[in-house]
């Protein structure tokens, strides 16, 4: 009796609505799905692809796997397709500006515990550090709103970018989602050409540095000074990212760059085909209140190798408008 009165009162409020219920159930996605791959693949992340272990790298790798379930969401008949998809694009940013905030405000040593309202969006993460802040609570106050603001500026854009590189990618060719893949996860190293050691004089002894600008990282701020001092000026400096070319002494690094993106794209392919093949319902859930996270174990992302050393070939692929 309780149960039902609880269940008519809710669905009076509007929490019964489906769109209410897409929104719950696309957290229940994002949380148990897609907060969890950098950690569960931290390895692959960082000891071959050569990520750095910072907030940047763990956003980018969130960011595939949110696209990876968006895919399979636009394919949903509407209106669900649109409510399950803005559901988990707005959790997603919620999350990250959260994120961003803690990175933004380092816990001081005489900081309190935090209020309700300051306690994190979702699980934190172990594949990057906040400075000063391991195992302490966050502090009073709040980071500057301007510095917050310009942070989800450059997020956002690159969640745009990405996304749209990788839809591209998807639907023409393994050649163009690899592309897709060097210049969104690897960093497009070695955009420039790979600098091989040099025994010449001065130009042994000379550090190197170079990135790419405005990819994985970094933004161009004011394009028509950069126009002004060079683009090479720009490139070598460090805009704290961790993502740039390798230096001469490791140029080996780039030889594995080929065998890298060939498994990235069988990954991607893969794990659209299965979630594809996965019937609506399993997808959509049972539509009713307390059920937002049944069945998310069928959806749960495979490891990105294969056991038997299957990688997809860089071949033009036949286009699946209906993914």
């Amino acid at each position: 009796m309780a149960r039902a009165a609880f269940l008519k009162l809710i669905t009076l409020m509007g929490y019964g609505s489906a769109k209410q219920y897409a929104g719950r159930r696309a957290f229940a996605m994002y949380t148990d799905l897609c907060v969890p791959r950098p950690d569960e693949e931290s390895a692959f992340w960082k000891d071959d692809c050569h990520l750095p272990p910072t907030f940047q790298s763990w956003f980018t790798i969130t960011n595939l796997h949110v696209w990876l379930l968006t895919v399979r969401l636009r394919a949903l008949p509407p209106p669900l397709g649109t409510n399950y998809v803005q559901g988990l694009i707005d959790h997603f940013f919620l999350d990250i500006e959260d994120r961003v905030r803690t990175v933004l405000q380092p816990v001081s040593p005489n900081s309190i515990a935090p209020p309700q309202n300051l306690r994190p969006y979702t699980t934190p993460s172990d594949f990057y550090t906040v400075a000063g802040a391991q195992g302490k609570p966050r502090p009073k106050g709040s980071a500057p709103e301007r510095l917050v603001t310009r942070q989800m500026k450059i997020f956002k854009e690159q969640w745009a970018g990405m996304g749209m590189s990788l839809d591209y990618g998807l639907v023409h060719s393994d050649a163009e989602l690899a592309a897709a893949v060097w210049r969104n996860l690897l960093g497009a190293r070695g955009a420039r050409g790979i600098a091989y050691p040099s025994s010449e004089g001065a130009n042994a002894d000379k550090p190197f540095f170079r990135r790419t600008i405005n990819l994985v990282g970094g933004e161009v701020e004011k394009v028509e000074q950069i126009e002004k001092v060079g683009y090479e000026v720009e490139e070598s400096r460090d805009d704290g990212s961790g993502i740039h070319d390798f230096p001469p002494a490791e140029v080996d690094k780039y030889v594995r760059y080929p065998e890298l993106m060939a498994t990235l794209v069988e990954y991607i392919r893969r794990e659209t085909v299965r979630l594809q093949n996965l019937p609506d319902e399993q997808i959509i859930g049972k539509q009713e209140f307390g059920t937002e996270s049944h069945g998310l174990g069928t959806m749960r992302f495979g490891p990105v190798k294969t056991t038997d050393g299957l990688v997809a070939s860089f071949v033009s692929q036949p286009e699946v408008s209906e993914v």
